[in-house]
């Protein structure tokens, strides 16, 4: 009996166990730094780094970024399968369990081969165990098999309703703050019809949906590498261009409107929250936040956000530098994460203001390009 092999194969059927739980089942964070699904996205991740570095070719750049969160995921199920094969296999090399079968060679190979069809009980019934330990290891690890498949089946179709729900918010943003989507553009559009109020009630919509966001990073980290199926668009697009739209909401505007107490605390609200998501995910991706290295709100965009809300009808009640000082602190609580994760994930972080109008995404077919909403 080779004492290590049995030690080593139950040592690696635990860890396997404990960490398929904790990424499939378990619905919060595990902070513990072990953890083989880290490493196998560590590995992958660094992989897929390298290879979009020497892509030249921008489609099949885009289709790899695309491919990669569902392709990495299928690789992990793979990947703990192969493991839990591993494992028994061990266990059944080190206990010598006797096989009956012809022309069988007692070595890690033969045990390999015995412990794949029985994980994933095929049933060929050319290798048998002959003795009560060997068919009782045989039994347990065709029910192992089958629970892992089991959940494998469940966890795959809420990890696309999570998905699914996120992209509906995201495209409802489309029409309102434009593709990609903008602060200015979203202050800008609800302003000139008149309609800051319903500014509010989007605002508490993405409060929520920030929440969501937060609770189904937490629980299925893998998400966020899951891109939006439309061009100019993405959850970080979007949640950066709420954090700037309430960066500007909580400051005062000229006139004192009527709405302007409710913008302000809601914006206060939905920052808090959408902040909340931001911060936690850049945390349970182990990724840590970089100053930007450019200003996104230089004196040009600065200007021009300006006369945007004057032009809109929604001038700041002050433009001076304190007022500016006093956006650029709030602005540090979010960008600098806001950055890391678009350089980690391959993702574009949207501006305050577009430089010339474009089309929104709704706008736009393989046959017709509508000119920009007005």
């Amino acid at each position: 009996m080779n004492q290590l092999a049995v030690v080593a194969g139950v040592a690696l059927f635990i860890l396997v166990l404990v960490d398929t739980f904790e990424t499939m089942i378990l619905p919060r964070t595990v902070t513990r730094g072990f953890r083989l699904t880290r490493y196998f996205y560590m590995l992958v991740g660094r992989v897929n780094r390298l290879t979009l570095r020497l892509e030249r070719n921008s489609a099949l750049r885009d289709a790899q970024l695309n491919a990669y969160a569902p392709l990495s995921l299928l690789g992990l199920i793979l990947f703990w399968g192969g493991m839990l094969i591993l494992a028994f296999a061990l266990v059944h090399w080190g206990l010598q369990i006797p096989l009956h079968g012809e022309m069988l060679r007692h070595d890690i190979g033969t045990y390999l081969y015995f412990s794949g069809v029985t994980f994933l009980t095929l049933g060929f019934g050319d290798v048998t165990s002959t003795n009560g330990i060997g068919r009782f290891l045989a039994v347990m690890e065709a029910a192992v098999g089958f629970g892992f498949l089991a959940i494998v089946i469940s966890y795959l179709p809420v990890l696309y309703q999570s998905f699914s729900r996120r992209e509906t918010t995201i495209c409802m943003l489309d029409a309102r703050a434009g593709s990609p989507p903008t602060s200015a553009e979203l202050l800008r559009r609800h302003a000139e019809r008149d309609n800051m109020a319903e500014l509010v009630e989007l605002l508490k919509e993405y409060e929520r949906w920030s929440a969501e966001l937060l609770e189904s990073f937490l629980s299925y980290p893998i998400l966020a590498f899951y891109r939006s199926q439309h061009d100019q668009q993405s959850w970080l697009s979007a949640l950066t261009a709420i954090l700037d739209t309430c960066a500007i909401g909580r400051l005062r505007f000229a006139n004192s409107p009527e709405w302007q107490k409710a913008l302000n605390w809601q914006a206060y609200l939905t920052f808090a929250m959408a902040r909340h998501a931001i911060i936690d995910l850049a945390l349970i991706l182990y990724i840590e936040p970089q100053e930007p290295p450019s200003d996104r709100l230089d004196d040009e965009q600065w200007q021009r956000l300006t006369n945007s809300l004057v032009q809109a009808g929604i001038p700041l009640a002050d433009i001076s530098d304190a007022t500016r000082a006093q956006l650029a602190k709030v602005r540090r609580q979010y960008e600098p994460y806001v950055y890391s994760l678009a350089k980690v994930l391959f993702l574009e972080v949207p501006p305050w203001i577009m430089r010339e109008a474009t089309a929104d995404n709704w706008q736009t077919s393989a046959w017709e390009t509508e000119g920009h909403l007005k």
